[in-house]
């Protein structure tokens, strides 16, 4: 299971990075789109950090812990994408 969740964090990183370097190309970013940046960026760190948590968690009760923080942290990517969709 680690490991599906883990290789769409990758995709992410690289799809984040990809954003990253078009960005650089273009004009500099309003104050709100580079806060709705850096919190994207710690948003897919915290998932990061989880994911990894996960793979090495063996408590039950700390895997679901982990588990609604992945899901709550997935749900918070969402909702920046969304608002950032809305803002074009």
């Amino acid at each position: 299971m680690a490991r599906g969740w883990e290789s769409k964090a990758v995709e992410q990183q690289r799809e984040a990075a990809g954003n990253e370097s078009r960005v650089a190309n273009k004009e500099p970013l309003s104050p709100e789109q580079a806060d709705l940046l850096r919190k994207r960026e710690g948003l897919l760190l915290s998932r990061s950090r989880v994911l990894h948590d996960l793979e090495v968690a063996r408590n039950p009760r700390y895997r679901a812990i982990l588990m609604d923080a992945l899901r709550h942290l997935e749900s918070e990517l969402v909702g920046l994408e969304d608002h950032r969709y809305k803002q074009r």
